[in-house]
Order: C-alpha cells, then structure tokens, then sequence
C-alpha cells in the first residue's frame, strides 16, 4: 500500500466510490490482521498511533464508511 491508509479514527484517501471499500479490506487484511497492537502507525499527517488504540474502531470506520 504506497497511500496514506491508517491514522488515528479512519483510513485516508477515500474520496472515490469505492475507494473506502477497498482500502478498509485492504488495511484489515494486510495491517491489522498481520501485525500486532503494538505496531504504532506514523500516517502522513496528524499524530501517530498504534493498532492496538485503532483496532477496536474497525466496525465504527465500516458503519461510517469513511
């Protein structure tokens, strides 16, 4: 994944239709089901984070889809 993807409360680069259903699956197959919750994520602009604090929010980004 070359875009911005993961940061505090979402994923980036979501502008397009269908651009949040394919990054979200994305994200959650190849970051958080990869990695553990201590990975900390450092997104492109605002602060870092870690998976551990985001994992819990993956059904709220879906309900939103944003």
């Amino acid at each position: 994944m070359q875009e911005p993807t993961v940061f505090p409360g979402g994923v980036g680069k979501t502008w397009q239709p269908g651009d949040f259903t394919q990054l979200i699956e994305d994200v959650s197959t190849r970051v958080f089901d990869v990695y553990d919750d201590s990975t900390v994520i450092y997104p492109g602009h605002g602060d870092d984070t870690a998976l551990g604090a985001e994992r819990p929010h993956l059904s709220e980004w879906r309900e939103r889809g944003w």
